[in-house]
């Protein structure tokens, strides 16, 4: 599907904190994904439940000022045309195209209202 919402993150103070709120409240389970301090966020805790968002400490963040809500990610099908159409629309890129190996490539910027938004193309063969 394209332009769809497929990812979101949650900024923390504390990890373990969060951890433990989001999987009483909704039942998140939780995979270790590099540093101790982010973590991938699965729809349920089972041991393959889909992989739905970041929960990620604020150093993570592509801006100085502490982020309140969600940083959501929309998959879509040419990030170079993404790019473009946010510089020429008001936007405000914060992260250049950047790679995440296996993943695809990922750009992060904030739209003229101030919100962070990512966008993302898939490609397996990213290295």
């Amino acid at each position: 599907m394209k332009n769809k919402l497929t990812h979101f993150a949650i900024y923390t103070d504390d990890i373990n904190r969060a951890k433990s709120f989001y999987e009483q409240v909704f039942d998140w389970g939780f995979t270790s994904y590099g540093p101790t301090d982010f973590m991938q966020i699965k729809a349920d805790q089972t041991e393959h439940g889909e992989l739905i968002g970041a929960l990620q400490a604020r150093k993570y963040s592509p801006i100085q000022e502490k982020i309140i809500g969600l940083e959501c990610t929309i998959t879509v099908e040419n990030i170079d045309e993404i790019i473009q159409k946010v510089e020429n629309n008001g936007g405000n890129i914060l992260m250049h195209k950047t790679a995440i190996p296996t993943v695809g490539w990922i750009t992060k910027f904030l739209d003229p209202e101030g919100n962070l938004i990512c966008a993302m193309q898939s490609d397996t063969n990213v290295r």
